[in-house]
């Protein structure tokens, strides 16, 4: 692994937001994980360098955390090329669009967050730019309205989503190379923490590095917040050495569990359990009884519960199974479950 050049400065320690930018890594070679994306995404940026020509537009899906963002800043610095940044939501209107695009500089990156949540206007003004380097923008209104064609320099889109369902097929055919981001293994995060304990000048032996990794749900920034909120811990109660018992200790008292579990992952869980026999119950209901919105629950908590496998959904609502009674040290109504562990209903025409 590349050697990390300098320490995160003493000016970025009282700002969370300079110190997760800091923790970035600023070339390919620093990117820990993802080994396949990241041999597939070094071939397309040599082959455009050698041609002297900007690259595909690139798509990268995949849960928050993973490091689209991050990938998005590598792709510029490889190809030296300036970097502009903006998200779907922003794009509300095609005029949004065009005024980013008509300043863009030739080789530029144009990196769009949340690709799938950009306004249909916007989007059909994309799908020209991408492909032919120009967009129309319409003058006047009603009949006597007309397009003037206006060309932009070459560029490179890349487009960041966590949910590519709902890309438009014309959008996503479109991009000339596709990635998808996986969830770390124990072993990557692990990496990832003594590369960021180096930069914070942290000292983490091994079964800390090992304790908070496997409590980070396999995504890199919930890793290095977990090391951020351990590293106080360790410095105002013990000596500042982040040992496997100090890292327990200290995400017990974030409410981090042992499976990597929170406050809002456990509260469904309970609602579920305790409330509603283990379900099924639908998403509103269950999102009322622990007080969060229906889309916080379904967004934040349960992608990770359902790849845990505790909860499950069916057509019928939210199912908890035999391993989320488990969990919580509950005892399971009698004849719940199938021999698999899951809810009866799954066997049941």
């Amino acid at each position: 692994m590349t050697p990390d050049r300098e320490l995160v400065s003493p000016d970025a320690e009282g700002d969370e937001r300079a110190i997760e930018s800091a923790l970035r890594p600023k070339r390919l070679s620093e990117f820990i994980g993802q080994a396949r994306v990241r041999e597939q995404l070094s071939l397309v940026l040599e082959s455009a360098l050698r041609r002297a020509r900007p690259p595909d537009h690139v798509l990268m899906s995949g849960s928050p955390g993973l490091g689209k963002t991050t990938l998005a800043m590598i792709i510029a610095a490889e190809l030296g090329a300036p970097l502009r940044l903006t998200s779907g939501p922003a794009l509300e209107r095609a005029g949004d669009l065009a005024a980013i695009l008509s300043t863009l500089a030739e080789g530029e990156v144009l990196f769009i967050d949340e690709i799938h949540r950009m306004a249909r206007p916007a989007e059909e003004m994309l799908y020209l730019a991408m492909e032919d380097f120009r967009v129309d923008i319409v003058v006047g209104k009603g009949p006597g309205a007309t397009a003037i064609p206006l060309e932009i320099a070459p560029f490179t889109l890349v487009g960041a989503t966590t949910r590519a369902g709902l890309l438009p097929a014309p959008l996503r055919d479109r991009f000339g190379f596709v990635a998808h981001m996986d969830f770390y293994d124990v072993g990557e995060l692990e990496q990832v923490l003594y590369r960021s304990s180096r930069l914070l000048g942290l000292d983490i032996p091994d079964e800390g590095a090992h304790e908070i990794a496997r409590r980070s749900r396999g995504t890199p920034r919930i890793a290095n917040r977990l090391l951020r909120r351990v590293r106080d811990f360790a410095e105002v109660r013990t000596d500042g050495v982040i040992t496997r018992e100090i890292a327990s200790t200290a995400l017990d008292l974030y409410e981090v569990d042992a499976e990597g579990l929170d406050r809002l992952d456990r509260a469904v869980l309970g609602a579920l359990l305790r409330k509603f026999g283990g379900g099924p119950v639908g998403l509103s209901t269950l999102a009322v009884a622990v007080g969060e919105e229906p889309e916080t629950v379904e967004v934040v908590a349960e992608p990770f519960l359902v790849r845990q496998g505790l909860l499950a959904r069916t057509p019928r609502g939210r199912v908890a199974t035999a391993a989320a009674w488990g969990h919580l040290g509950l005892t399971p109504p009698p004849d719940a479950f199938g021999a698999a562990g899951y809810p009866m209903l799954f066997d049941t025409p």
